[in-house]
């Protein structure tokens, strides 16, 4: 009995020693798990990665804005100028990734002041519509990935409601210009921020000069909104 209990024993040691050495076996043995890598954008790989944005962005053939914003114009001849809302609308047609050829409409709403005293009273602030359809160049003359400024230059025609707030009378009785279709031209400054190649927020500081009445009326204000991009340019 005595023997049999050590033999038991023994068989119980070797059994319990070959598992740990095959356990420390299956540990060297065993493929080490992979650390994780990071790899850094080098000056020379983000150098040509702006580059390739930059070709991306300003090689496209046509851009639409749409956008409103704020005029101050002078509706006659002894009238104090008043505030007025405007939209903006315009396409233009890239001749390579600095000039461009533009079509652009603009609709300016506001309330006059009447000039004449008689009118005061019954017409304070009578409303006033004009718009403009001017057709000309533009020039970029700064790019980058994320930023963009250029000039653009306007001629057209200009069409001013100046009596639909006359309340019966003819807009020189209330002291306002007269209706017409007059030459209109501007002076733009469009300054861009690209969200993305083909999209981009504008703001669009302007000058827009009006003939009606005779003189020229020399009209201040901007304009804000989204350009897209699309085409592109041979």
């Amino acid at each position: 009995m005595f023997d049999v209990q050590k033999g038991m024993a023994r068989l119980a040691l070797l059994g319990l020693g070959a598992a740990l050495l095959t356990g420390v076996a299956s540990a060297q043995t065993a493929p080490k798990k992979k650390q994780p890598t990071y790899h850094r954008e080098t000056n020379a790989s983000r150098e040509a990665r702006i580059q390739r944005t930059i070709a991306e962005t300003y090689a496209h053939r046509w851009e639409v804005f749409g956008g409103g914003g704020y005029m101050r114009f002078k509706s006659g001849d002894t009238n104090k100028r008043n505030n007025e809302v405007t939209w903006n609308v315009s396409t233009s047609y890239f001749l390579n990734p600095k000039v461009s050829i533009i079509g652009d409409t603009r609709g300016m709403f506001g309330h006059a002041y009447a000039a004449q005293p008689l009118f005061d009273a019954a017409v304070p602030r009578p409303q006033i519509n004009e718009y403009t359809f001017m057709g000309g160049m533009g020039y970029r003359f700064y790019r980058t990935e994320k930023f963009a400024a250029g000039v653009q230059g306007l001629v057209g025609a200009g069409w001013g409601i100046f009596s639909g707030g006359a309340k019966g009378h003819t807009s020189v009785e209330v002291g306002l210009w007269p209706d017409a279709t007059r030459t209109a031209f501007g002076v733009s400054l469009p300054l861009d921020y690209n969200f993305y190649p083909n999209l981009a927020f504008r703001v669009l500081p302007t000058y827009t000069g009006t003939t009606f009445g005779g003189g020229v009326q020399n009209n201040l204000g901007f304009n804000m909104g989204v350009v897209y991009r699309f085409g592109k340019q041979k």
